[in-house]
């Protein structure tokens, strides 16, 4: 399982770059078109803030995967490192509750009812675009069981240890 979060977590590192990246392309070209040429165009706003959703989603995904999101520790950190551990692994099963019932289930139903939806400018269809949610869910839950197990070792050793 481990092996899979390594190669999910190289893959969506990439991902990332890329859509940034391509963000970056666009957004330059939006700003030279409606300063430079009076001429904004409406494709390459609407493209990017598409792919900041996706993003948002796949780069959230991702750090949490890493364990690198932002947290409030200051009350955890005052427990013994036991419990401390439990109290991980209770935030990361509460985390991936969320992202079954919301992003997955929620998002899932957001996403088929938007696919007869496209977008103005670009045609394309909204539920491809709402689909990063119900797929970042997914990440969130692998990456969630990921971590349970790497914390359930943890708190294994700690019992091992007396």
């Amino acid at each position: 399982m481990l092996k899979i979060k390594s190669v999910l977590d190289k893959v969506l590192q990439w991902f990332c770059r890329v859509i940034v990246t391509i963000m970056t392309i666009l957004v330059t070209y939006q700003v030279i078109s409606r300063y430079c040429f009076n001429a904004p165009s409406a494709i390459s706003e609407a493209m990017a803030r598409y792919l900041f959703v996706w993003l948002t989603m796949y780069g959230g995904a991702y750090v949490f995967g890493k364990r690198q999101h932002m947290n409030l520790s200051f009350v955890r950190d005052k427990f013994p490192p036991k419990i401390k551990t439990m109290v991980e692994m209770f935030g990361e099963f509460v985390i991936g509750v969320f992202a079954v019932i919301v992003m997955i289930i929620g998002g899932y139903v957001q996403t088929t009812t938007q696919m007869i939806q496209a977008d103005p400018s670009t045609q394309i269809p909204m539920g491809y675009i709402y689909s990063a949610v119900p797929i970042g869910g997914i990440l969130i839950v692998f990456y969630a069981i990921c971590n349970e197990i790497v914390l359930s070792k943890q708190l294994k050793s700690y019992k091992e240890a007396k």
